[in-house]
């Protein structure tokens, strides 16, 4: 079921209203069932996968926590395994068969193992994640194994995060499912005033955006270097509107039911390096990464040619996470080569004396903040490229910096208006946070008529086409 459809919006209503009707110790197995129900409505088959995993983890944590030594590693292995392995098959098997009958045809083979006909499950990455951060923490001793296997499925099972997070630990959300939440109007307001700008962001920006954006990478042969310019421009914001937009409406949605979900952007295209980016966008994930796999590998605790080396692969597996495509490879060590590349500049220039041209301050976080974008853009351009022949096709174009401009329609400027609305309010969030904003507004009058125009401009502007957001894909 998409955030971004009239089914959703019945569906929210419905469940949101018998939460608050049902006593507290039914209220978890309504989530249950609706998060079912919801995960359902996608691929109805694909809840066995889910259900798979759940059984093998909600035993896999019960045995963990009264394992000891071998047996104990023994434990987390399996359970690993069965995540990874799911996630392998449905996601990496053809990727990886495409790539071995490459090779085994330029030696002049044929490749015997046949191609598989499925269909990636909404959000696997996703959830596959967060049931593996759950038993990692157990078998860290950070978290007690979970007994109510419902609670448990609920967990990784949660609707408002389910398909694209936000990636919860089990300390922060495994608690909440026991704890009753009462009717507070204060806490409801806020979360359907995030959810309504997540709105805004994917129905009126992201999916305006998208039009642009498609029509020039998907046709990169009938397009120039400026129009890429543009198109790669747009597409940053595409995809920050659409994944943001989703996490504003799932934080938003269990807001609303009293439930405390991670934050997971903030405001990343006024970061002043790429390592401040990666704190800023998809939190939920680069903190995962972060926990679980580059301070296992030893981070920076290590010798210097092994840290570069932690964080390099950690951006590689990052970008695999991604998709089975060699343009997310790419993207991945595009990241992972800015940091080792900032790092190493750092060191080169740490003892020069730099006040001769020492900048005003607002002009070095300008040109660190435009920088900084630029690089990210670039990247982008992998991300978003069908293959690596026509990314290093487009940035060619770029470079050559021809014309002329590909304007569509009105919508061309529409979605220019969009951008300059959202960074209009994210400057006054990252520069003025102790500002007056018109939808906190003190005086009720101007409140209520920022929330009815923004209404209005989604139902006006909007795109309602049933268009999934990006990060289904993963």
């Amino acid at each position: 079921m998409l955030f971004n459809s009239f089914d959703f919006l019945i569906f929210f209503v419905v469940v949101t209203s018998l939460y608050f009707a049902l006593p507290h110790k039914y209220r978890w197995f309504l989530l249950l069932v609706a998060s079912c129900y919801f995960y359902m409505a996608f691929v109805p088959v694909y809840i066995l996968i889910l259900g798979f995993t759940i059984v093998i983890d909600y035993f896999a944590g019960i045995w963990l926590e009264n394992a000891t030594g071998r047996r104990r590693k023994m434990l987390l292995v399996l359970s690993l395994v069965a995540n990874i392995g799911v996630l392998a098959v449905f996601k990496y098997y053809n990727f990886i068969n495409e790539n071995i009958t490459t090779v085994l045809y330029g030696a002049g083979f044929e490749n015997p193992i046949p191609y598989l006909s499925i269909l990636l499950p909404i959000g696997l990455s996703f959830h596959t994640f967060q049931a593996m951060s759950y038993t990692i923490e157990v078998y860290r001793g950070h978290q007690t194994a979970e007994r109510n296997f419902g609670i448990y499925a609920l967990y990784v099972m949660f609707y408002p995060q389910l398909v694209a997070g936000p990636i919860e630990r089990p300390q922060n959300l495994l608690h909440q499912f026991y704890e009753k939440h009462e009717f507070d109007i204060k806490r409801v307001a806020s979360g359907l005033k995030l959810m309504m700008w997540g709105f805004f962001k994917k129905l009126i920006i992201a999916d305006r955006l998208s039009i642009y954006v498609d029509t020039v990478y998907n046709h990169p042969e009938n397009c120039e270097g400026i129009t890429f310019i543009v198109a790669t421009i747009f597409f940053a914001f595409q995809i920050y509107c659409d994944f943001s937009g989703y996490s504003d409406i799932a934080i938003g949605s269990a807001r609303v039911m009293g439930f405390k979900l991670m934050e997971n952007f903030r405001r990343p295209y006024f970061s002043q390096s790429i390592s401040e980016f990666w704190k800023r966008w998809h939190i939920s994930l680069s903190t995962w990464f972060s926990d679980y796999l580059y301070r296992s590998m030893g981070g920076n605790r290590v010798s210097v040619p092994r840290w570069y080396f932690n964080l390099f692969f950690v951006f590689l597996v990052s970008g695999l996470w991604h998709g089975a495509n060699w343009t997310y490879v790419i993207w991945g060590a595009l990241n992972g080569f800015y940091l080792i590349f900032a790092i190493v500049r750092k060191k080169m220039f740490a003892g020069l004396q730099t006040d001769f041209i020492r900048l005003p301050e607002w002009l070095t976080k300008t040109t660190n903040i435009l920088v900084t974008f630029v690089l990210i853009c670039f990247s982008w351009i992998f991300f978003r490229a069908r293959n690596v022949d026509e990314a290093f096709y487009i940035i060619r174009k770029i470079a050559a910096f021809e014309g002329p401009l590909f304007i569509t329609n009105p919508n061309f400027f529409f979605s220019i208006l969009g951008i300059i609305m959202l960074m209009g309010v994210e400057f006054q969030q990252e520069f003025f946070k102790d500002k007056i904003s018109l939808l906190n507004h003190p005086r009720a009058i101007v409140r209520y008529a920022t929330y009815t125009l923004i209404i209005i401009l989604i139902l006006m502007m909007g795109v309602f086409d049933g268009s999934q957001f990006i990060y289904f894909q993963f």
